[in-house]
């Protein structure tokens, strides 16, 4: 699947909101806002909250927009950029430590996990361009799939259904439904038995 582009910086802010195109904010002023307040609720009510409160943090991440099935636990030192672009289905995992860099929509499937310390990261910038433009793209991981600790997955990259992507292994391309992966890039290891529902 190819990568889907959701946003480009360069055609959202205008040239003239700085000289040095490196200075230029990648978004608008009210999604600025948006973020502040939400990494205020973050830092005061999300991340001291006890740690088997998962129903007090996901009602924190509805209440900003995201869309969550049932029984989703968050624990409490995971980070979530833009919880309004995030999109769980029920049972979902994201373990201590754990970030989704989300500024376009993530979607996260059924008994989806991700592991303390990995990262979800959405977005990146066009180096081609002088003006060094933010390019967030949306992503998905699917149902069952595994994203083990301080794994990384680079933007625009999708998870197939009950793909693993093993501890500390960066997954530059879309990794095929139920296979195991592993390294740096990762490459394809061997192939997961399918759980049957």
């Amino acid at each position: 699947m190819a990568r889907q582009l959701h946003y480009n910086a360069a055609e959202h802010i205008a040239p003239e909101t700085a000289p040095d195109p490196y200075l230029r904010p990648a978004f608008s002023f009210g999604n600025r806002m948006r973020r502040v307040v939400w990494n205020l609720c973050w830092a005061i009510f999300f991340r001291f909250s006890p740690r088997p409160l998962f129903a007090w943090r996901a009602l924190l991440l509805r209440i900003f927009g995201a869309k969550l099935g049932p029984n989703c636990k968050f624990y409490p030192s995971s980070r979530i950029w833009a919880p309004w672009n995030l999109i769980c289905a029920d049972l979902v995992a994201v373990g201590d430590g754990a970030e989704i860099y989300n500024p376009a929509p993530v979607r996260l499937g059924s008994h989806a996990i991700l592991s303390q310390n990995s990262y979800l990261c959405g977005a990146t910038h066009d180096f081609d361009d002088p003006g060094f433009p933010l390019l967030a793209y949306t992503m998905e991981v699917g149902a069952y799939a595994w994203v083990a600790a301080r794994a990384c997955v680079a933007p625009g990259v999708n998870l197939g259904e009950g793909s693993v992507l093993g501890l500390a292994s960066v997954a530059t391309r879309d990794l095929e439904p139920w296979a195991v992966y592993g390294g740096s890039p990762a490459v394809k290891v061997k192939q997961r038995n399918k759980i049957t529902r």
